[in-house]
């Protein structure tokens, strides 16, 4: 079973609603950042592609790496296999990151076929690609899939943001995030975005203290 799917504005509400009602600590978060994104994108070879090109660089590094990407046509699997390294590091792919691109683009996913698998399924085909980490892939499921119940816990800024909202001494681990998120179950993609848009508010609250 694949489970509840968030396809639109009005999910997104239902599964806040639900999350209020189980830890009232995420209405403080709906009062101060307001109604939460969806966040939805396509799914494919490219999102993929975004993510790697995304690991270690800043937004705005990413996002001129993926527009010069996008002019030269190296946005598809096929584009990105007949590409030669000239072609990749004129985009500003590091050594590394042209491997893993290639890697991608020889893997075969069949991009279809994840819509129907489980979520522990769709993350354990990702991470078998070079360059797909367990975090790249659960926010592939989370955003690109829809999937409803999945939680990247390795997340630094949900991290962080749990520690603020819950008042915790440290920031908890991968393995401690991940054991208090199943408490959000059936809505953890839901409960991340609301830790997302937490961090972002009072990370501005601090800087402007």
């Amino acid at each position: 079973m694949i489970g509840r799917i968030v396809q639109t504005d009005a999910d997104v509400a239902e599964g806040v609603a639900w999350l209020v009602e189980r830890e009232p600590r995420f209405a403080l978060v709906v009062s101060s950042a307001g109604p939460l994104p969806l966040r939805r994108r396509a799914d494919g070879f490219a999102a993929l592609l975004s993510a790697i090109v995304s690991q270690q660089v800043s937004v705005a590094s990413a996002a001129a790496i993926w527009g010069r990407l996008e002019t030269a046509g190296l946005t598809s699997a096929p584009a990105v296999a007949r590409a030669t390294d000239e072609a990749l590091r004129a985009c500003g792919l590091s050594r590394p990151k042209m491997r893993y691109a290639r890697a991608l683009a020889a893997a075969g996913i069949d991009y279809a076929a994840l819509r129907a698998l489980p979520d522990e399924e769709v993350v354990r085909r990702l991470v078998a690609v070079p360059g797909i980490g367990v975090w790249t892939a659960e926010i592939y499921a989370m955003f690109s899939l829809g999937r409803a119940d999945v939680f990247a816990a390795g997340d630094l800024a949900l991290q962080e943001a749990a520690r603020r909202l819950f008042d915790l001494p440290d920031r908890p681990t991968d393995r401690v995030l991940r054991a208090m998120a199943g408490d959000w179950s059936p809505w953890r993609s839901v409960a991340a975005r609301a830790l997302w848009a937490h961090y972002r508010v009072s990370a501005g609250r601090e800087g402007s203290a």
